[in-house]
């Protein structure tokens, strides 16, 4: 991934779609969906359960390829791209969030987003520093030493969107962040990934939480693998 060029789209989706063999007959996961990611935008996914929207996010992140269509990081074809390519994208450029929050049990909460340094080769006063940053930033500094089991819920959402944070990723995958939380620490969890949105980073969620409509830039609607509808959102008037 190039730097971003605000004509360039940082995500662009052509006529994609993934398909498996549902014994004997065809099932779609996600069918000719085609969709553009402006720069620093915060788009959310939403629909229902099974209705494709973890399967886009995967062919997005190059974590699966499709079967049809093409998929556009920064202007480059990520479909035609060797698997070494696309594991040096996902640890330098694109950060993850997940539902399972996915930390690691027997390290602190700065030793799982201090972990992400070290894997992308940051030096130790780095590691260090960047460490301090986040922690501050998502207001859990005095909770810096605490393990996984320790922290609530929230606490443990908000070091993974730390950690995702770690390398300064200019693209943000985040699937269902706020599924296991309560509205309250949802909205928390929101409005951290509207301010990074606010700083330049490109945000791509699927999420059924009816909070993103007061914070996402624009909605796009998935129903049985296929868009369905899509329009800007409140979130969008965040930003002045």
């Amino acid at each position: 991934m190039t730097a971003h060029d605000e004509t360039t789209p940082a995500v662009e989706v052509r006529g994609v779609s993934r398909h498996f063999d549902g014994g004997g007959h065809t099932v779609y996961a996600v069918r000719d969906v085609s969709l553009t990611v402006a720069p620093g935008e915060l788009l959310a996914i939403v629909g229902r359960s099974g209705s494709g929207k973890t399967t886009l996010l995967n062919l997005i992140a190059g974590l699966d390829r499709p079967d049809d269509g093409s998929v556009y990081l920064d202007g480059h074809d990520i479909t035609v791209a060797s698997e070494g390519y696309l594991t040096a994208l996902r640890r330098n450029h694109i950060g993850f969030v997940f539902q399972s929050f996915g930390l690691l049990p027997l390290l602190s909460a700065a030793e799982n987003i201090a972990l992400a340094l070290r894997i992308a080769g940051a030096s130790g006063r780095d590691e260090a520093q960047r460490t301090r940053e986040l922690l501050e930033l998502v207001g859990l500094s005095a909770r810096a030493g605490h393990r996984p089991y320790e922290l609530s819920g929230g606490e443990q959402q908000r070091v993974a969107v730390a950690r995702a944070m770690a390398n300064r990723p200019r693209l943000l995958i985040a699937d269902e962040p706020t599924g296991e939380l309560d509205t309250v620490t949802g909205a928390q969890i929101f409005g951290l990934l509207q301010q990074a949105a606010r700083e330049g980073v490109t945000i791509v969620m699927a999420t059924h939480d009816p909070l993103i409509m007061d914070y996402a830039d624009r909605f796009v609607e998935m129903a049985d693998g296929r868009l369905v509808g899509s329009g800007e959102i409140r979130g969008a008037l965040h930003r002045g």
